[in-house]
């Protein structure tokens, strides 16, 4: 027998409970179910997930090996979905380019199109090109290629018949390893200077912010471009991929300090910190305990909007020719191949690159917007 107003009672009670289990979540719960409301958040978030995937295991990721060479300039491998005996199939074939037995009456060059006969199914986890992963594990496993083995070019080849896709996908290792050393030591130094100028305040903070204007006021491009080009061409990789890394650390810094500090201005004057001073705990203990997790969360989204402009700067140098140099492989490396609008206009496709560029700053931007919206405590 139900007693009157039990049923409301009973909501009441689970409704209350549930709000003291929302109000007894951690930080990191709080923020990840505020993420999780944000479509553009979540988006960024599995893209930038996929491409650190492909870049960690990027020997299982990518079909092809990245050094093999084929067909100089060859278009991509049309994708469709009928065999070569022209029955629909619903697994995904790949069409080869050959030799179409034709000449372009212009340039009397050879026609090449796709050819339906020799289709070849394009399957997940096939044998190709074998490889160690991390150097260590031998496997010839990739994640998707064709059935038979063979090479199918996603995204065509470039002037020296490497195919684009793989080299892309290995791309990603030095493109994102600049940006994340890069991102990782202007956050370090950026986030140390400016709560200390902020929290010290008087003549260290006046003349440091001196400092950090002048650090400012670089024009940043003339100058990476002046550092980078005193290194010699002789110099080994390593030192080069160092030095760039240290020029692009050098000057992106300061920015992130001058944030840093407007916060700890206002920090330092809240109750809790003047409580730790009047108990007196030591200034390294205030700034790294009380302070540094009050500004974590803006350091946290300026992370993620910084790694897409580093990946940028990155893409811009090594088009010029001031990045990483052969044999590694960067996406702005890649795109040096699309400095003449002849091969631009007669092989499009060279500008593959573009598109990771494009995509890897849409994932980072995207997740740190999401990322800004699910830490603001207001």
């Amino acid at each position: 027998m139900l007693v009157p107003g039990e049923d409301t009672l009973a909501d009441a009670t689970v409704a209350t409970g549930r709000a003291a289990n929302r109000g007894t979540e951690t930080y990191p719960a709080l923020v990840w179910r505020r993420l999780r409301r944000s479509r553009a958040g979540m988006v960024g978030l599995v893209m930038v997930t996929a491409i650190l995937f492909a870049s960690v295991f990027a020997e299982f990721v990518a079909p092809l090996d990245p050094y093999a060479t084929d067909a100089a300039f060859a278009p991509p491998d049309p994708i469709g979905f009928h065999d070569a005996s022209g029955a629909l199939t619903l697994r995904p074939q790949s069409y080869p380019i050959a030799d179409t037995g034709k000449f372009d009456p212009v340039t009397f060059q050879p026609i090449m199109g796709p050819d339906p006969k020799r289709a070849r199914a394009i399957g997940l986890f096939v044998k190709g090109p074998s490889y160690r992963l991390f150097g260590l594990v031998p496997g010839d496993v990739h994640l998707f290629g064709a059935v038979d083995g063979k090479p199918v070019h996603f995204l065509g080849t470039d002037k020296f018949g490497r195919d684009i896709l793989s080299r892309g996908i290995f791309g990603s290792r030095i493109s994102l390893m600049i940006a994340l050393v890069v991102v990782t030591i202007t956050t370090a130094v950026g986030t140390t200077a400016g709560m200390a100028s902020g929290y010290l305040g008087g003549r260290f903070d006046a003349w440091f912010q001196r400092f950090v204007d002048l650090v400012l006021a670089f024009p940043q491009l003339p100058l990476y471009l002046a550092l980078t080009s005193l290194i010699p061409i002789t110099a080994p990789t390593d030192v080069f991929l160092a030095f760039v890394v240290f020029v692009l650390s050098a000057l992106g810094w300061a920015q992130l300090s001058r944030e840093v500090r407007g916060k700890t201005l206002a920090l330092a004057r809240v109750d809790y910190v003047k409580a730790a001073q009047a108990i007196g705990a030591s200034d390294g203990r205030i700034v790294f305990q009380h302070v540094l997790p009050n500004v974590l969360s803006h350091v946290i989204v300026i992370v993620t909007l910084q790694i897409p402009n580093v990946v940028l700067l990155e893409a811009f140098l090594g088009f010029l020719g001031f990045a990483v140099k052969p044999p590694l492989m960067s996406w702005g490396l890649m795109l040096q191949d699309t400095g003449s609008f002849s091969v631009i206009g007669s092989y499009p496709w060279i500008l593959s690159p573009v598109g990771f560029v494009l995509a890897a700053v849409f994932a980072f931007n995207a997740l740190g917007d999401g990322l800004r919206d699910a830490v603001d405590p207001y």
